[in-house]
Parts: C-alpha cells; sequence; structure tokens
C-alpha cells in the first residue's frame, strides 16, 4: 500500500487549496479513504472520509460546510477540497485507508495558512 500527498503549501486566510493523495498498492475502489491532520503539539484527527463508492461522506465538525472531500476510482485517488481556510486548520494533513484492519498513512503535506 503506498499512499502520496500533494497539493499542500502556503495560503493566506480565507484562500483554497485542493489535497491529493494518489494510491497505489491496493484495490483503491474497495475502500474508504480518509483524510487526518495533525498541529503542532496536538493529536492527530480526522477531517473527513468517504465510502468506496464516494456516495457517502463524512465530516469532522472543525470542516463542515468548507472542506469536500471526493475520489475518483479510475485516477485512483481522493481529493479534499478546502475553502475559506482559517489560521487553526494549519496541521500535516495525511490521507489514510484501513486494510484487514491496518491503518496506512501517507507521508503528510504541510498546509499553512497565514498571512
Amino acid at each position: 500500500v503506498q499512499l502520496v500527498e500533494s497539493g499542500g503549501g502556503l495560503v493566506q486566510p480565507g484562500g483554497s487549496l485542493r489535497l491529493s493523495c494518489a494510491a497505489s498498492g491496493f484495490t483503491f475502489s474497495s475502500y474508504a479513504m480518509s483524510w487526518y491532520r495533525q498541529a503542532p503539539g496536538k493529536e492527530r484527527e480526522l477531517v473527513a472520509s468517504i465510502s468506496n463508492t464516494g456516495a457517502v461522506t463524512n465530516y469532522a465538525d472543525s470542516g463542515k460546510g468548507r472542506f469536500t472531500i471526493s475520489r475518483d476510482n479510475a485516477k485512483n485517488t481522493v481529493y479534499l477540497q478546502m475553502n475559506s481556510l482559517k489560521p487553526e486548520d494549519t496541521a500535516v494533513y495525511y490521507c489514510s485507508t484501513v486494510r484487514w484492519g491496518i491503518n496506512y498513512w501517507g507521508q503528510g503535506t504541510q498546509v499553512t495558512v497565514s498571512s
């Protein structure tokens, strides 16, 4: 299993970013995917998740109305569109999947929201 995130960067408050996570090494369309984040000094927290078909999505309260998770099973990629970004969204963002009870993680992509 390999998960590779991209799309992070420095953005001003109120700006937008779209994160991508390219997956390989497993049957992507069979597994739910999630985005997590970890801010300095804080525990890793769930941001959003999406079912294997994309029909069901769930969001943490922190991202509701601002973040959208989606996936393209033909491209083995999951996305996180983040709008109206706030300084408190600053964190390393990770994509994740659980396969056979094992949680797999990418290397993360840094998102910094600052003026």
